[in-house]
């Protein structure tokens, strides 16, 4: 039990300094997506099932705080934790590099489903300025703050086995 708490613990820590802090430092209304790099970390580290259950959960996190359409949210996080999940088993979890250099892909992933299902709504999307007044920020964003969300959480994935696995 202790274990779900400190992870709950560290997805409210991740969620308050991306809603309090990172605003600070964003540009025009664009910051880090910590949510979207713990998910990626989370299914990098533990496989498929973990990445989309991160992704749900801070999908949720995330769409009951932000007031927008209920679910769009929560729908990308759990496919972009699924898909990143799937490497888990042919990446070393030591290695750090693998989740900076994925931090791009993800945004990207994370963009263009958005837009889609924007799109599928009903919103009229002008796609080349989002692309540069939003994905081109958002990319560089990922990437500045992905090696040291994958560190905490990889700390945290190495505190969680050393804790569910004693004797």
């Amino acid at each position: 039990m202790n274990i779900i708490i400190s992870w709950a613990i560290l997805i409210i820590l991740m969620y308050a300094a991306q809603t309090s802090l990172l605003p600070y430092i964003g540009y025009n209304g664009v910051s880090a997506n910590l949510m979207l790099l713990l998910t990626v970390s989370t299914a990098f580290l533990r496989g498929y099932r973990h990445g989309v259950l991160m992704g749900l959960i801070t999908g949720i996190l995330q769409d009951f705080t932000t007031g927008s359409y209920f679910g769009c949210t929560i729908f990308s996080y759990m496919i972009i934790g699924g898909f990143f999940g799937k490497f888990s088993d042919r990446i070393f979890k030591e290695q750090l590099l693998f989740p900076v250099l994925s931090a791009p892909l993800a945004a990207t992933m994370y963009f263009f489903i958005m837009t889609l299902l924007l799109t599928l709504i009903g919103y009229k999307i002008d796609l080349l300025h989002s692309i540069q007044t939003i994905l081109q920020p958002l990319i560089i964003y990922q990437v500045a703050f992905s090696w040291l969300v994958h560190k905490v959480a990889y700390d945290f994935y190495k505190f969680s086995n050393k804790h569910l696995f004693r004797d």
